[in-house]
């Protein structure tokens, strides 16, 4: 009899989370501070972050002890299935052994809960009771807000102009859970106002709404503080508990990934399945293959350069080493909103630099395709950022048809698309455009990149 569904007894959850920068074989680029250019410490980030998240931004240690409050909370959707895509497999007819990761059983329908509870619980340590934050397709800012709404914290999202036209109902989503959201650029802070000045009519981007969060926190007098939902160390961190349990559930059955798949915009999605596998390549205890699957709209790890830059379009954040489009960079308005960031999480850069990891750049009526084709056999509509992780797989999986090569593909289904259901009208009208950026849409976004010595 197939097994389907591959469980994890709640007693295996990992009590810890695994920190990939102590297993670096090179050491990374420090982040410098965006005034000076000297490598940024502890106290420069203190206005922004609790000391508690900074720590693990910084820590050198392997491994991360999750704290018990964390844990409980975690047990509400912890762990989640893993899942054998029999069915998948052969609507392709390929020899491929197709897994994924469900990630979209947590309460805010994807992975972003993952960090979110994580950091809302170190803020409130530390006596923090408001967060601002930002959002691309809504997934985060519904995390944070569903977090803070357990902790009793208010929280402010900043979401993307042209996913809070696109997603209403995250908006009404993230109201719910006591979320107070708003369309960014904005009116409500000076760097909104600027950007509105200086792109009239623009949609928006992470970029944006990032500086427009920060500086809501940094201009707060310490009463509010910032929550990121990717890129940073911590937030790749909280996620690994991914990989974690996918590596305790595919033992359970005997198997292991030859490939290791996860959307990538900022990064913590495909580092929280990923880095737990690719701590076994650096250790020298298997190959596999880790695909960062990004779109090709914004193709930052397949296009980009490796060079500092600033993680957001205000220059509020520090530089970071990085693939990057520039900061400037305005990204098309793909549906797949969560993935429409000009840089990249530091970590996955320096994989990604040192080659051991992969990245792929697809285009979205493809990635629709294959989401309606998963549907149909998996029976959940997924978002459009897990699309591409979906896309990754499924071409994979036909070049093990091609050969007749019986490979293990691993994909992480980072989260549901229900709110996007706008999206799957346009592809199934024939409306969505896949967008081929010239170089010098390339040229002009890199640009922006700063020169640092």
């Amino acid at each position: 009899m197939r097994q389907y569904n591959i469980n994890l007894d709640p007693k295996k959850i990992p009590d810890a989370w695994y920190n990939i920068g102590a297993d670096m074989p090179e050491p990374m680029a420090p982040p410098l501070h965006p005034g000076t250019h000297e490598p940024v410490g502890p106290n420069d980030l203190s206005a922004i972050f609790p000391m508690g998240l900074i720590m693990q931004e910084m820590s050198p240690d392997r491994y991360i002890s999750i704290p018990g409050e964390v844990m409980d909370k975690y047990l509400l959707w912890r762990p989640t299935p893993l899942r054998r895509a029999y069915r998948l497999e052969e609507a392709l007819g390929t020899p491929a052994k197709i897994y994924y990761k469900n990630e979209s059983v947590s309460p805010s329908g994807s992975h972003k809960i993952n960090t979110a509870v994580a950091q809302v619980y170190y803020n409130k340590a530390e006596g923090v009771r408001e967060l601002s934050t930002e959002t691309g397709a809504g997934q985060w800012g519904t995390a944070l807000s569903i977090a803070c709404g357990m902790f009793d914290m208010k929280c402010t999202v900043y979401m993307v102009r042209i996913s809070f036209e696109q997603k209403p109902y995250r908006k009404s989503l993230m109201e719910a859970y006591g979320g107070r959201v708003v369309a960014s650029p904005s009116n409500e802070t000076q760097i909104g106002r600027q950007f509105q000045a200086d792109y009239p009519g623009t949609t928006g981007s992470l970029g944006m709404a990032i500086s427009e969060a920060v500086e809501v926190a940094a201009t707060s007098g310490g009463s509010i503080k910032y929550s990121l939902g990717s890129v940073l160390n911590h937030v790749c961190l909280h996620q690994t508990v991914i990989g974690m349990e996918a590596k305790l559930q595919m033992e359970s059955v005997g198997d292991y990934p030859d490939f290791v798949i996860g959307c990538c915009g900022g990064g913590s999605n495909f580092a929280g399945i990923a880095f737990p596998f690719v701590q076994d390549r650096i250790a020298g205890r298997s190959k596999v293959e880790c695909v960062a699957a990004e779109p090709a709209a914004c193709p930052t790890l397949t296009r980009g350069p490796f060079a500092y830059d600033y993680g957001d379009t205000g220059k509020f954040t520090p530089l970071m080493k990085q693939y990057t489009l520039g900061h400037n960079f305005m990204p098309p308005g793909i549906h797949a909103g969560g993935l429409r960031y000009h840089g990249v999480a530091s970590t996955v850069a320096h994989l990604k630099h040192l080659g051991l990891i992969n990245a792929v750049a697809l285009y979205q009526n493809p990635c629709f395709e294959s989401s309606l084709l998963f549907a149909k056999c998996e029976g959940i509509i997924p978002a459009p950022e897990s699309g591409h992780a979906i896309r990754a797989a499924v071409d994979e999986a036909l070049r093990c048809k091609e050969s007749g090569e019986v490979k293990t593909i691993l994909f992480n289904l980072s989260g549901h698309g229900h709110f996007d259901m706008t999206a799957y009208d346009a592809y199934l009208r024939g409306d969505l455009q896949d967008y081929e950026l010239d170089e010098e849409v390339i040229a002009q976004g890199a640009a922006s990149i700063p020169i640092i010595e």
